[in-house]
This record gives C-alpha cells, sequence and structure tokens, in this order.
C-alpha cells in the first residue's frame, strides 16, 4: 500500500481521465482538479490560444508551476495532461506527491472518442493516427513507469473504469495528510 497525499490520473487524451477522475474523486472524498483547467486560469487564455501564440514550450511551462502548486496541496484527484509526464521534474513531483493511476487506451478508441473534438492543438492536422502513434510510442513508457496502478479503459465505460477503479485504490493507497509544526 503506498501513502500518498493526493492521486493523479495520468495517460493520453481520451483516456478518460476527467469523467472517471471526477467520479473517483466523489467516491473518496477527494476535491477534483482538471491540470488543463487550471493551466486556462492560470494563464488567462485557452490552450488551443496558448500553444497558438507562445508555442508549446510556453504551454508546458505553465503546465509545469501548475502542477507544481496542486501536488503541494492534498486531499486531490489531479487529472494530467497527456503531455505532463514528459518533464523530468513533474515526474518527480508525481512521484513523490502522488499515488498515479495510469488510464490506457489504444489508438483506435482514442480516434473514436476523439473524432469531433478540434480543441487540442496536437491534433489539429490530417494525420491525426499517425500523430496519435507517435505519442504513444514517446509516451506509454513514461505512464506505465510512473503508475501505482494502471486500467484499460478501451472497453470501458466510464461508470464501469470507475467501479474498476474504486476497489483496486481502496486496496493500494493510503491518504497521507502534511502535518505542519
Amino acid at each position: 500500500m503506498k501513502s500518498a497525499p493526493n492521486v493523479v490520473m495520468i495517460g493520453p487524451m481520451g483516456a478518460g481521465k476527467s469523467c472517471i477522475g471526477r467520479r473517483l474523486a466523489e467516491r473518496f472524498g477527494l476535491s477534483f482538479v482538471d491540470v488543463d483547467h487550471a493551466i486556462v486560469a492560470h494563464a488567462g487564455a485557452s490552450i488551443p490560444t496558448i500553444f497558438e501564440h507562445s508555442g508549446e514550450a510556453a504551454f508546458r511551462a505553465h503546465e509545469r508551476e501548475v502542477l507544481t502548486q496542486l501536488l503541494a496541496g492534498e486531499n486531490q484527484l489531479i487529472s494530467t495532461g497527456g503531455g505532463a509526464v514528459l518533464d523530468a521534474g513533474n515526474r518527480e513531483g508525481l512521484r513523490a506527491r502522488g499515488f498515479v493511476i495510469h488510464l490506457h487506451v489504444s489508438v483506435a478508441s482514442q480516434l473514436e472518442r476523439l473524432h469531433r473534438d478540434r480543441t487540442r492543438p496536437l491534433l489539429q492536422r490530417p494525420d491525426r493516427e499517425d500523430v496519435l502513434h507517435a505519442l504513444a510510442v514517446a509516451r506509454d513508457p513514461l505512464y506505465r513507469e510512473l503508475a501505482d496502478l494502471s486500467l484499460d479503459t478501451d472497453h470501458l465505460s466510464p461508470a464501469e473504469a470507475t467501479a474498476h477503479l474504486v476497489t483496486r485504490l481502496a486496496a493500494a493507497w493510503q491518504p497521507r495528510t502534511i502535518t505542519h509544526a
């Protein structure tokens, strides 16, 4: 059993981190925080706007700052963006301050789930499938390395995925609160 002040969801876009995360947070009495929403509030601009005007590096800097602030808290379920694991500092923070749940999804399921989505900057290209395969090759090893618990969401509804995770999380995670002297 791992003790950690927060639960963190990682995985590729379309895996269900936000939807399942909200449900799981409710079941465990945790505050739900979506890192992408926190970045928008922090930057005062949408993610597509940040990418368009400042580039991916600026977005990743916002992501690193916001994630560091969130991980300093406790009793939260934090849903990260798919690329948060690319930064070594983020990975260190996730290991130190989170019980990490990796939601896996196949590229085929991602294409199906995201086919109408026009808000994700990395998918605003005609070769979406190639992009998703390239992202999977780069990121999957990092997700697997960080995971305290993993679940394949390909053939699960959000309710089914949540039910699987409730039992497994209860058996594997011990909430840890920070005591201030």
